[in-house]
Protein backbone atom coordinates (compact mmCIF):
# COMPACT_ATOMS: atom_id res chain seq x y z
CA UNK A 1 0.00 0.00 0.00
CA UNK A 2 1.34 3.43 -0.97
CA UNK A 3 2.06 5.57 2.05
CA UNK A 4 0.44 8.99 2.56
CA UNK A 5 2.95 11.80 2.11
CA UNK A 6 2.59 14.24 5.00
CA UNK A 7 4.33 17.64 5.13
CA UNK A 8 4.52 19.43 8.49
CA UNK A 9 4.62 23.24 8.23
CA UNK A 10 5.10 24.93 11.60
CA UNK A 11 7.27 27.84 12.70
CA UNK A 12 8.37 26.04 15.87
CA UNK A 13 11.18 23.56 15.26
CA UNK A 14 10.53 21.59 18.42
CA UNK A 15 6.86 21.15 17.51
CA UNK A 16 7.75 19.94 14.00
CA UNK A 17 10.28 17.52 15.44
CA UNK A 18 7.79 16.26 18.02
CA UNK A 19 5.11 15.63 15.40
CA UNK A 20 7.63 13.95 13.14
CA UNK A 21 8.72 11.60 15.92
CA UNK A 22 5.15 10.80 17.00
CA UNK A 23 3.80 10.16 13.50
CA UNK A 24 6.85 8.22 12.37
CA UNK A 25 5.40 5.23 14.25
CA UNK A 26 2.47 5.13 11.77
CA UNK A 27 3.50 2.70 9.02
CA UNK A 28 1.13 4.16 6.40
CA UNK A 29 2.52 7.70 6.69
CA UNK A 30 5.61 9.10 4.98
CA UNK A 31 6.78 12.30 6.66
CA UNK A 32 8.43 15.03 4.60
CA UNK A 33 10.94 17.50 5.98
CA UNK A 34 9.91 21.13 5.58
CA UNK A 35 11.57 24.38 6.63
CA UNK A 36 8.80 27.06 6.64
CA UNK A 37 11.42 29.78 6.07
CA UNK A 38 12.00 28.35 2.58
CA UNK A 39 9.70 28.68 -0.46
CA UNK A 40 6.78 26.42 0.48
CA UNK A 41 5.25 26.41 -3.00
CA UNK A 42 8.53 25.14 -4.47
CA UNK A 43 8.74 22.41 -1.82
CA UNK A 44 5.16 21.28 -2.49
CA UNK A 45 5.87 21.09 -6.21
CA UNK A 46 8.95 18.97 -5.55
CA UNK A 47 7.44 16.62 -2.97
CA UNK A 48 3.72 16.42 -3.97
CA UNK A 49 2.42 15.80 -0.42
CA UNK A 50 -1.03 14.27 -0.04
CA UNK A 51 -1.65 16.10 3.25
CA UNK A 52 -0.12 19.23 4.75
CA UNK A 53 -0.28 19.90 8.49
CA UNK A 54 -0.29 23.70 8.57
CA UNK A 55 0.23 25.96 11.57
CA UNK A 56 -2.50 28.61 11.60
CA UNK A 57 0.06 31.07 13.00
CA UNK A 58 2.52 30.40 10.18
CA UNK A 59 4.76 33.47 9.67
CA UNK A 60 4.70 35.73 6.59
CA UNK A 61 1.28 35.13 5.01
CA UNK A 62 -0.38 33.46 7.98
CA UNK A 63 -1.90 29.98 7.89
CA UNK A 64 -5.32 30.90 6.46
CA UNK A 65 -3.97 32.91 3.52
CA UNK A 66 -1.28 30.32 2.88
CA UNK A 67 -3.97 27.62 2.86
CA UNK A 68 -5.88 29.54 0.16
CA UNK A 69 -2.76 29.58 -2.02
CA UNK A 70 -2.08 25.87 -1.50
CA UNK A 71 -5.68 24.91 -2.29
CA UNK A 72 -5.68 27.10 -5.40
CA UNK A 73 -2.38 25.83 -6.80
CA UNK A 74 -2.44 22.21 -5.57
CA UNK A 75 -6.05 20.94 -5.63
CA UNK A 76 -5.03 17.35 -4.88
CA UNK A 77 -3.25 18.32 -1.64
CA UNK A 78 -5.38 18.37 1.53
CA UNK A 79 -4.65 20.93 4.23
CA UNK A 80 -5.18 20.16 7.91
CA UNK A 81 -5.00 23.37 9.94
CA UNK A 82 -3.44 23.12 13.40
CA UNK A 83 -4.22 25.67 16.11
CA UNK A 84 -3.28 26.06 19.78
CA UNK A 85 -6.83 27.11 20.68
CA UNK A 86 -9.81 26.07 18.47
CA UNK A 87 -12.52 28.76 18.42
CA UNK A 88 -15.69 29.24 16.37
CA UNK A 89 -14.64 32.43 14.57
CA UNK A 90 -11.37 30.83 13.48
CA UNK A 91 -13.12 27.68 12.27
CA UNK A 92 -15.29 29.78 9.93
CA UNK A 93 -12.20 31.33 8.32
CA UNK A 94 -10.47 27.95 8.09
CA UNK A 95 -13.47 26.42 6.27
CA UNK A 96 -13.63 29.36 3.86
CA UNK A 97 -9.91 28.99 3.12
CA UNK A 98 -10.46 25.45 1.78
CA UNK A 99 -8.82 23.44 4.58
CA UNK A 100 -10.40 20.01 5.13
CA UNK A 101 -9.74 19.81 8.87
CA UNK A 102 -9.15 22.05 11.88
CA UNK A 103 -7.40 20.41 14.80
CA UNK A 104 -6.00 21.40 18.18
CA UNK A 105 -2.25 21.10 18.62
CA UNK A 106 -3.10 19.23 21.82
CA UNK A 107 -4.72 16.39 19.84
CA UNK A 108 -3.38 12.91 20.44
CA UNK A 109 -1.20 11.12 17.89
CA UNK A 110 -4.10 8.75 17.22
CA UNK A 111 -6.51 11.64 16.54
CA UNK A 112 -4.05 13.36 14.23
CA UNK A 113 -3.19 10.18 12.33
CA UNK A 114 -6.88 9.38 11.83
CA UNK A 115 -7.56 12.93 10.61
CA UNK A 116 -4.72 12.60 8.10
CA UNK A 117 -6.16 9.32 6.80
CA UNK A 118 -9.66 10.78 6.50
CA UNK A 119 -8.33 13.84 4.68
CA UNK A 120 -6.30 11.66 2.31
CA UNK A 121 -9.43 9.65 1.46
CA UNK A 122 -11.31 12.79 0.43
CA UNK A 123 -13.31 13.17 3.64
CA UNK A 124 -13.93 16.49 5.38
CA UNK A 125 -13.07 16.09 9.10
CA UNK A 126 -13.74 19.81 9.68
CA UNK A 127 -17.43 18.89 9.89
CA UNK A 128 -16.76 17.11 13.19
CA UNK A 129 -15.61 20.38 14.74
CA UNK A 130 -19.18 21.72 14.76
CA UNK A 131 -19.93 19.22 17.53
CA UNK A 132 -16.70 20.04 19.37
CA UNK A 133 -17.29 23.81 19.14
CA UNK A 134 -21.05 24.42 19.74
CA UNK A 135 -20.85 28.08 18.72
CA UNK A 136 -19.32 27.22 15.34
CA UNK A 137 -22.53 26.31 13.53
CA UNK A 138 -24.23 29.47 14.82
CA UNK A 139 -21.24 31.55 13.70
CA UNK A 140 -21.33 30.04 10.19
CA UNK A 141 -25.07 30.64 9.86
CA UNK A 142 -24.70 34.23 11.05
CA UNK A 143 -21.86 34.78 8.58
CA UNK A 144 -23.95 33.65 5.63
CA UNK A 145 -27.12 35.42 6.84
CA UNK A 146 -25.19 38.70 6.92
CA UNK A 147 -23.82 38.12 3.44
CA UNK A 148 -27.24 37.12 2.13
CA UNK A 149 -28.64 40.47 3.29
CA UNK A 150 -25.98 42.12 1.13
CA UNK A 151 -26.82 39.88 -1.82
CA UNK A 152 -23.43 38.16 -1.68
CA UNK A 153 -24.18 34.75 -0.19
CA UNK A 154 -23.37 32.87 -3.40
CA UNK A 155 -20.16 34.84 -3.82
CA UNK A 156 -18.99 33.88 -0.34
CA UNK A 157 -19.77 30.17 -0.63
CA UNK A 158 -18.04 29.94 -3.98
CA UNK A 159 -15.36 32.53 -3.29
CA UNK A 160 -12.59 29.95 -3.07
CA UNK A 161 -13.56 28.21 -6.35
CA UNK A 162 -11.22 29.22 -9.15
CA UNK A 163 -12.51 30.45 -12.51
CA UNK A 164 -11.41 27.16 -14.09
CA UNK A 165 -13.27 25.12 -11.46
CA UNK A 166 -16.47 27.04 -12.21
CA UNK A 167 -15.90 26.33 -15.92
CA UNK A 168 -15.56 22.63 -15.13
CA UNK A 169 -18.76 22.73 -13.04
CA UNK A 170 -20.59 24.37 -15.93
CA UNK A 171 -19.51 21.58 -18.27
CA UNK A 172 -20.42 18.87 -15.75
CA UNK A 173 -23.85 20.49 -15.24
CA UNK A 174 -24.50 20.01 -18.96
CA UNK A 175 -23.98 16.26 -18.58
CA UNK A 176 -20.47 16.04 -20.05
CA UNK A 177 -18.12 13.21 -19.08
CA UNK A 178 -14.60 13.94 -17.85
CA UNK A 179 -13.27 13.17 -21.33
CA UNK A 180 -15.77 15.57 -22.92
CA UNK A 181 -14.98 18.30 -20.39
CA UNK A 182 -11.28 17.87 -21.19
CA UNK A 183 -12.00 18.28 -24.90
CA UNK A 184 -14.20 21.34 -24.38
CA UNK A 185 -11.69 23.13 -22.14
CA UNK A 186 -8.63 21.77 -23.98
CA UNK A 187 -7.02 20.32 -20.87
CA UNK A 188 -6.09 16.78 -19.91
CA UNK A 189 -8.62 14.35 -18.46
CA UNK A 190 -6.45 13.99 -15.35
CA UNK A 191 -6.59 17.77 -14.86
CA UNK A 192 -10.39 17.58 -15.05
CA UNK A 193 -10.37 14.86 -12.37
CA UNK A 194 -8.11 17.01 -10.18
CA UNK A 195 -10.45 19.99 -10.54
CA UNK A 196 -13.51 17.90 -9.65
CA UNK A 197 -11.75 16.46 -6.61
CA UNK A 198 -10.90 20.01 -5.50
CA UNK A 199 -14.50 21.21 -6.10
CA UNK A 200 -16.00 18.39 -4.04
CA UNK A 201 -13.54 19.05 -1.23
CA UNK A 202 -14.05 22.82 -1.18
CA UNK A 203 -17.86 22.57 -1.26
CA UNK A 204 -17.99 19.53 1.02
CA UNK A 205 -20.22 17.96 -1.65
CA UNK A 206 -21.09 14.27 -1.63
CA UNK A 207 -20.73 13.88 -5.39
CA UNK A 208 -20.85 15.64 -8.75
CA UNK A 209 -24.64 16.03 -8.76
CA UNK A 210 -24.56 17.50 -5.24
CA UNK A 211 -21.85 20.01 -6.24
CA UNK A 212 -23.76 21.05 -9.36
CA UNK A 213 -27.01 21.43 -7.38
CA UNK A 214 -25.26 23.66 -4.83
CA UNK A 215 -23.73 25.76 -7.61
CA UNK A 216 -27.03 26.19 -9.46
CA UNK A 217 -28.95 27.09 -6.29
CA UNK A 218 -26.30 29.68 -5.41
CA UNK A 219 -26.39 31.16 -8.90
CA UNK A 220 -22.71 30.61 -9.75
CA UNK A 221 -23.56 28.55 -12.83
CA UNK A 222 -26.53 27.79 -15.08
CA UNK A 223 -27.35 24.13 -15.48
CA UNK A 224 -30.02 21.60 -16.36
CA UNK A 225 -33.15 21.62 -14.21
CA UNK A 226 -33.21 17.84 -14.05
CA UNK A 227 -29.95 16.56 -12.59
CA UNK A 228 -31.27 13.00 -12.41
CA UNK A 229 -30.93 12.50 -16.17
CA UNK A 230 -27.19 12.01 -15.90
CA UNK A 231 -25.78 9.44 -13.44
CA UNK A 232 -23.13 9.71 -10.81
CA UNK A 233 -19.78 8.24 -11.97
CA UNK A 234 -18.80 4.79 -10.82
CA UNK A 235 -16.79 4.49 -7.61
CA UNK A 236 -13.28 5.79 -8.04
CA UNK A 237 -14.14 7.80 -11.15
CA UNK A 238 -14.31 11.59 -10.76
Amino acid sequence: MERIKVMIVDKQTYFRDGLHQALSQESDLKLLDCDPSQNLITMIKAESPGVILLDIDCPLLGGVELCRKIVRHFPSTRVVMLTPNPVAEELVEVIKSGAVAYLSKNATTEELAETIRQASCGQYPANDMFAAIPMAAEEVLKNFRDMALMGKAGQVVGAHLTFREIEVLNCVASGNTNKEVAQILQISEQTVKNHITSILRKLNAHGRAHAVAMAIRSGWITGKDDLSRWPEPKAGVR
